[in-house]
């Protein structure tokens, strides 16, 4: 069957973060967006956003977007390959093998495709929608032996249409990516911060920018999460056994002592890290940071990325940590190799206190 080009109308079936994100951006292209969801405020507040008009009898979709929560994308994605046979369906959940077992025997199986855009917020719900959201990130398209090669072009030109870029992959390989890249760090994220509630006041009163890297990702939606590990526990199961073999050779070498093993566990670890790909792709650059006072009061943060970009350097990342007991955070600006120098130069001369 030929291709065809994404024309509308394209239909959301849930209008949270991703789904509004989406509809907005096909609003965006010029495209006509329906709207569905099992709660009609969701749809009115997405509707008054601009992301598109509700759903009417009689409409016939070109493509449905299914961006419900993982426990029900199955059934939603069964109920619209039978309301809509002409049309495309894609979802847009986390997990993949475990929606392509349920839809797989049924008729209209071979217009069915899942996809992933790897991106989002810690904010949900329909307010959250953001039609740039998807600009830059990958997004994975992952057909099944059965699904038509039409199908497959139309959500990757959804991909591109909402400003991502699409990476073809088999389910079970997505499956698998996402357990090892974000599935598992999330979870380690949440026993590390396990240890943190009830400690003692004294011991949290030493926390840093450290442990809040490290925990980050543990604050997300619990409800949420248990949904996406269980559909995905194969994987996830597989990846957190290697990680206990590993755990058990840490403890192992601390109590006997074998500085050894320990290097070489933290040198795997430091290997893992260079083998994240840098923000344009590809390998990462190598990099320095510069650390710069800055006064916890209105406008200085504005001032000093003013007086950075005068500078002539490139700003590659920023954090900022706030000093205890001082009015003051100490922001680290992280640029190319080389260029340190010179920013630390330009900065100074302009007033500003950088640590060296």
């Amino acid at each position: 069957m030929p291709d065809q080009a994404l024309s509308g109308p394209v239909e959301i079936i849930g209008t949270g973060l991703l789904g509004t994100s989406i509809a907005l951006a096909c609003r965006q292209a010029g495209l006509e967006v329906l709207l569905t969801d099992a709660s009609p405020e969701n749809v009115r507040t997405a509707s008054g956003m601009g992301a598109g008009r509700p759903r009417l009898p009689g409409d016939r979709p070109q493509l449905v977007v299914v961006a419900v929560p993982p426990a029900y994308l199955g059934r939603v994605i069964a109920e619209a390959l039978s309301q809509d046979p002409d049309a495309i369906v894609t979802d847009v959940g986390s997990v993949k093998s475990a929606p392509l077992l349920e839809v797989a025997p049924l008729p209209g199986a071979d217009r069915y495709i899942g996809s992933h855009p790897m991106a989002g917020t810690e904010r949900s719900g329909p307010l959250a929608g953001n039609a740039a959201l998807f600009d830059g990130r990958p997004w994975a398209v992952t057909p099944h032996a059965g699904t038509r090669p039409d199908a497959t072009a139309l959500v990757e030109q959804l991909a591109l249409l909402c400003g991502a870029v699409p990476i073809r992959m088999d389910p079970a390989e997505h499956d698998r990516a996402v357990a090892r890249i974000s599935h598992v760090p999330h979870l380690m994220a949440v026993l590390v911060a396990g240890r943190l509630a009830g400690a003692p006041a004294d011991h949290l009163a030493l926390s840093g920018p450290g442990v809040r890297d490290v925990t980050r990702v543990a604050g997300g939606d619990p409800e949420l999460y248990s949904q996406i590990v269980t559909g995905n526990s194969g994987a996830v199961v597989d990846l957190l056994s290697e990680v206990r073999h590993e755990l058990d050779e840490l403890i192992s070498a601390l109590r006997g002592g074998d500085r050894g093993t320990l290097a070489g566990l933290l040198e795997r670890g430091q290997e893992g890290t260079r083998a994240i790909p840098g923000k344009h792709g590809g390998p990462l650059s190598p990099t320095t940071a510069v650390f710069v006072a800055v006064a916890d009061e209105p406008g200085g943060l504005a001032r000093l990325f003013a007086d950075a970009g005068a500078s002539g350097v490139n700003i590659e990342d920023v954090r900022i940590e706030h000093e205890l007991g001082r009015p003051a955070g100490l922001v680290e600006l992280v640029v190319a190799e080389g260029s340190a120098e010179q920013l630390r130069t330009a900065l100074e001369s302009r007033g500003w206190v950088v640590h060296r």
